[in-house]
């Protein structure tokens, strides 16, 4: 939408906020960004591009994960399908955007679509362990099979596709199963490219979310007592209490803390001293990434998936033939 261009008459947008929200240019602002999280604002926008943001974020965005699982050999007391199912859940640290989907009906992987992990470990007793200790981490030498023991087998010719690539799982602490002297895991696992509309284990994100932007305002002057009541009933940093000619006066400090505990109504003497509102238009969002890819990585690939969204159905609209 181009804001300079507003129709005086134009349907739906005859009211202030509706003329005030077309108007206003779109902007995205990075709040904050530490390591697989990312808040940031988006301005400007309406509630079902936010969503379908959102959605695409969990949903639609590719990554790589554990699709078949090759069990050669399973003597611990974990099934081969729960087995199969937690390898399945272990993210992947796998640029998604190096590989293709693979084709329905592949049996076999090539360099292009598929990596290849094995898990090949045996429980065995440790002789140097002490006589009377009662402590598995001593008695017994790799009782606890962790995603660190995961290792990449490079299929055809990745080796030198991918020198410096290093795919291995996010995290190395990750536990897998337990194992008794005597047990042992021995698997082959087949990555591959896909969505989390498919299956929940390609989502790239932990969370996605999105929340609008607070607005109080204080109708009246809140002093002394009932101004320190005020600031117990919202979220530390919302409210502060400044000195002013000898009397503590509250006024809203930062309202993006605001949880919208709703606390305030409460209390008789400041319900109707306070109004709680959102800012329609201004949308806070949440991203936590999985650590398969970063988090600004993440955000900028669904907007291209949006964008690509919304080509297609313009394509769609310029095929249909107009009366």
């Amino acid at each position: 939408v181009h804001t300079t261009d507003f129709p005086g008459n134009y349907p739906g947008y005859e009211d202030a906020w509706d003329r005030q929200r077309f108007e206003e240019a779109f902007r995205v602002d990075v709040i904050r960004e530490e390591g697989d999280t990312l808040e940031f604002d988006m301005v400007g926008i309406d509630a079902a591009i936010a969503n379908a943001f959102r959605r695409i974020l969990l949903a639609e965005v590719p990554t790589m994960a554990v699709e078949k699982v090759f069990v050669y050999n399973n003597t611990s007391i974990v099934q081969d399908e729960i087995l199969a199912h937690r390898l399945g859940l272990i993210p992947i640290r796998a640029d998604p955007r190096l590989f293709e989907y693979r084709n329905q009906g592949d049996q076999e992987g090539t360099e292009i679509d598929t990596l290849q992990f094995q898990l090949k470990i045996k429980c065995s007793r440790n002789p140097q362990a002490a006589k009377e200790s009662s402590d598995p981490d001593e008695l017994y030498i790799n009782h606890k099979v962790y995603s660190k023991h995961m290792t990449w087998v490079p299929l055809g010719n990745q080796t030198d596709l991918f020198p410096d690539a290093g795919f291995r799982p996010v995290h190395d602490d990750i536990l897998i199963a337990l194992l008794r002297p005597g047990q042992e895991i021995d698997v082959l696992m087949h990555c591959v490219k896909g969505i989390g509309k498919d299956h929940a284990k390609f989502s790239p994100v932990a969370t996605a979310s999105y929340r609008l932007l607070p607005d109080i305002t204080l109708l009246k002057p809140i002093e002394d007592e009932a101004a320190e009541t005020l600031q117990k009933c919202f979220s530390p940093g919302v409210i502060e209490i400044q000195n002013i000619k000898g009397k503590k006066v509250a006024r809203v400090a930062n309202a993006r803390l605001d949880t919208f505990s709703r606390e305030v109504f409460r209390h008789e003497g400041l319900k109707n001293l306070v109004r709680l509102a959102r800012v329609r238009n201004h949308y806070i969002f949440s991203v936590e990434s999985t650590g398969i890819l970063p988090p600004d990585v993440l955000v900028s690939e669904a907007i291209k998936i949006l964008m690509g969204k919304c080509q297609r159905f313009l394509n769609e609209l310029d095929s249909v033939p107009m009366e």
